[in-house]
């Protein structure tokens, strides 16, 4: 009984590093982390982010993020010009050379989702599909975490 006791605290007391950190796998790429930081209410948009991490010997390529959770989802990046205006700008791709980690953040590679569908809270999964070149599909949860002041990205 006492076995059993303790295994189940073991498993309670892990359960939110559990919750922070999930993973997801496509051939030879890794997915860290899906997350949406929960944008503010009545947002018609999101941004999502995660790791992605070659471990094979041929590059890959991101070319599509599907989702019912928003009429559209783009794969964007941030530049900013001489000037210091920033845009967003609509990519085709994501390149995932061999051997190397390329992360999705704020102020850099993200998934747009647009026209959002339903309110996103704290604490939900969102299904999605990420679609690669030689990898294939991959089904994947975006845990919607708790906004940083940083990372809030609702405003688009």
């Amino acid at each position: 009984m006492k076995t059993r006791i303790l295994a189940l605290c073991a498993a309670l007391a892990l359960t939110p590093f559990a919750a922070l950190a999930h993973s997801f796998s496509a051939g030879d790429i890794a997915i860290g982390h899906p997350f949406i930081p929960t944008p503010a209410k009545g947002a018609k948009s999101a941004g999502g982010y995660l790791s992605l991490e070659n471990n094979g010997t041929t590059a890959d390529r991101l070319i599509a993020v599907e989702t019912d959770a928003a009429a559209k989802a783009e794969l964007h990046t941030v530049e900013t010009d001489a000037a210091g205006v920033t845009k967003m700008i609509h990519l085709e791709g994501l390149d995932i050379p061999a051997g190397e980690t390329v992360t999705l953040e704020r102020g850099g590679y993200h998934i747009m989702l647009m026209g959002l569908t339903q309110p996103l809270e704290e604490g939900a999964r969102i299904p999605a599909t990420l679609i690669f070149e030689k990898a294939g599909k991959v089904a994947v949860e975006f845990s919607v975490d708790a906004p940083k002041a940083a990372e809030d990205h609702s405003g688009h």
